[in-house]
Parts: C-alpha cells; structure tokens; sequence
C-alpha cells in the first residue's frame, strides 16, 4: 500500500479493502464477533467464523450474505473451552496462511456458581485466556506464512480496574464471578502486549495488537435478526446511554481497525475515541499495569503450564 493511502483518514463505514486475504474471527456468530466479521467481509476478504456452534454460525453466515452481497464467509468449529480440540480446528481451516485472527470469543458469568472447562479450568480464565493462548500455537505458522499477518486480542474496558493475582489465575479460593472476568480479559491483554514482544524480539513478520470496545450495548446495537434483534422499548431505553457508551457495531471498529490499518504497530493499545468508552478508534496509551513486564512473563510460564503448550519459541 503506498504511503498516501496509509496516511488517509480511517472511515468506520468504509473499511479499506482486503481482497485476496483470509481472516478468522473466534465468537464470530454473535455479539462484537459478528460485526467484526459483518464489517471485515464488506473488504472483499474471505472471513472465517470460529464457533462452537454450527447452526449459530450458519444463522451468522446467513445475515452477512444478506447484508454484504458476494461476501466470502464461512465457518470452523472452535471450542476454546476444549485444548485439546484446537489443533483439530486449526487443520480443518485447509489453508497455507492467514493474514488476521481476531482473538474475540468470550465467556462471562454473572453470578456463582465457579464453572470449570473439561480439562478442569475455571471456565471464563480457560476459554477467554487459555484458550486463545493455546489456540495462537496452533495457528502461529500460518500467521507466518503470511507477508504481514496480525493477531488482534479483543481486551476489555472492565481489565482496566483489575490486577492479576498470579497465584490465584483460576479463582479457586476467591471467585467472584464479575472480577473473575474482568481479569480474563485482563490476562488476554498481557498475553497480546507479552506476545508482540516476543515477536519483535525474533524478528517476526506477525504483530500483536490490543483492542478494547469501550462500552458496548445490545440495547445500542443495530438489529440483525435472528442473530440480534433489539426492540423498540430497548432502543427507546437506551437513548440517555448513547451519550457515554454505544453500540456493539461500534465496538467492533477498533478490532477491525487493527487487523486493517497499516498504520496501526504491534504492541499498541486501541479503543474508542470519547474516554475510551465511545466514537471511532484510536491508539491508546498502553496501560500502565499491561507495561509490568515480570507480570506478563510470569503469566506467559504459567500458561504454558496450564494450557500444555510450548508458545516459548516464537518462529521468524
């Protein structure tokens, strides 16, 4: 891309064109993951659906051929609760690289019970972190068979206020469910600062980039039915929060941003413009917590650990 078209001004309505790439988006069936794969597949790339649930992707699919006409989607099952099924998926894609991965699948429990994964996680740290963490291993030299491929990890503004506790990751003596998550995400945003490290430092051609959506709503989203349906009293409701908060429409534009720009670098922070609640996306200056290099390396070991994988070699 030449350096004048790198320097125009981003238009969240108009997302630069990405033919010819392939781009896989996990939780891409519903919420903030099915705009990011709505607004990625209006660029003339070939979208991939990660889903642990096969009719809820083809629903996903269904909507976005309808709204983006000749789009180039379709779907992988992915269960990032299950470790031991992801190399499975990965082979399945039958691809020789892939240009982006948008980390965004999540799970989020609002009340106890503490809920484990199959191979014993507690199951918000085990999908949202281990999850994406043992997934990268697996899709890592297909990343790097691509010119300039991006991992893109969808954080939250909810990490903000937490802090890791290294010796309780998994919430066994303490669970409180909305902590718990919050520092889920907290953990996949150290894992996306730590990982672009590593990868500068082995001279890699993939970047790692954070993102965050800000605040993001139902009651604000644009419907998609049957994927997203929002009525007229939500819709009604919901106006005074518009002035602080949006859509998630709207939350996905930071993500897609990052998988998108070329002037967007590895180990950089984006979210929305507005006290990075809302508007259109920005870099952000990285959280002083996310900088804490000794916490991200000690989280990196242990999740290695944890997941059973050896992310320590990063190819070039």
């Amino acid at each position: 891309m030449s350096s004048t078209s790198s320097t125009l001004p981003w238009d969240v309505q108009r997302p630069r064109r990405a033919d010819d790439s392939v781009f896989l988006v996990t939780g891409g069936n519903a919420g903030i993951g099915y705009f990011v794969a709505e607004q990625l597949s209006t660029t003339g790339a070939t979208v991939v659906l990660g889903s642990r649930n096969p009719a809820k992707a083809e629903v996903a699919m269904a909507s976005i051929r309808a709204r983006v006409p000749g789009a180039r989607v379709r779907a992988v099952r992915l269960d990032l609760a299950d470790l031991s099924s992801l190399e499975t998926a990965v082979e399945s894609l039958e691809m020789d690289c892939l240009d982006a991965v948008v980390h965004n699948a999540g799970v989020a429990l609002d009340a106890p019970p503490r809920k484990e994964t199959g191979d014993g996680h507690e199951l918000m740290f085990g999908t949202n972190h281990l999850g994406h963490f043992a997934l990268t291993q697996w899709l890592m030299p297909l990343l790097s068979a691509a010119p300039t491929a991006r991992i893109v990890t969808m954080g939250s503004f909810a990490a903000r206020s937490e802090r890791l506790d290294l010796d309780d990751l998994e919430s066994r003596k303490d669970y409180q469910p909305k902590r718990t998550y919050g520092r889920s995400k907290l953990a996949q945003m150290y894992f996306g600062v730590e990982l672009d490290r590593r990868l500068r430092a082995a001279g890699s051609t993939v970047a790692s980039v954070v993102v965050h959506p800000g605040g993001a709503l139902d009651s604000l989203t644009p419907s998609r039915p049957p994927v997203h349906v929002r009525t007229t009293g939500a819709r009604l409701g919901a106006a005074p929060a518009a002035l602080l908060v949006q859509g998630k429409h709207a939350g996905a534009w930071p993500a897609v941003r990052a998988v998108l720009d070329p002037a967007v670098r590895g180990g950089q922070l984006w979210g929305p413009r507005v006290f990075g609640l809302r508007g259109e996306p920005r870099s952000q200056p990285v959280w002083t917590h996310l900088t804490d290099t000794s916490v991200a390396a000690r989280l990196w070991d242990a999740s290695c650990d944890l997941a059973g994988v050896a992310l320590g070699t990063i190819p070039g």
